[in-house]
């Protein structure tokens, strides 16, 4: 048996739609979870923590609204309850700066958005393998 559950934070609802069809192709659509914006997504994170309910991956995009990508990343790795779940930032910008900044601040990785649904699969297959854990 396998437990996987992503938490995507992400504003633009086009976005989220590709990645929950993604996962959907690959049978784990009830896998994942969203928020639009950042401080929607603290609130919502906060919740799963006091009944013990945490995501085993967060998905982040960069440019939201009321609170950047980074900003958040920097709360998650800041608060003991977040700081040990891995955080892919999943963003169109390709900035080498920005990346450089969100690997420093505790980041896993930083994925570029597919451009084709293909490509999206693909991704959706490798945020699914990264928190995949086996229970006996």
């Amino acid at each position: 048996m396998r437990f996987r559950k992503i938490f995507l934070v992400d504003d633009d609802p086009d976005d989220r739609g590709i990645l929950i069809d993604a996962l959907q192709q690959l049978d784990a659509r009830q896998d994942i979870t969203y928020a639009e914006n950042g401080v929607k997504a603290l609130d919502m994170l906060g919740r799963h923590a006091a009944t013990n309910n945490l995501p085993c991956l967060i998905v982040l995009d960069l440019n939201m609204p009321k609170l950047t990508g980074t900003q958040i990343l920097e709360r998650l790795k800041a608060d003991e309850r977040f700081k040990d779940i891995p955080v892919i930032i999943y963003s169109t910008s390709v900035n080498a700066l920005e990346k450089d900044k969100c690997m420093k601040l505790g980041a896993h990785s930083y994925v570029t958005k597919p451009i084709s649904f293909a490509q999206s699969i693909e991704t959706a297959r490798q945020f699914l393998d990264l928190c995949e854990v086996k229970v006996h």
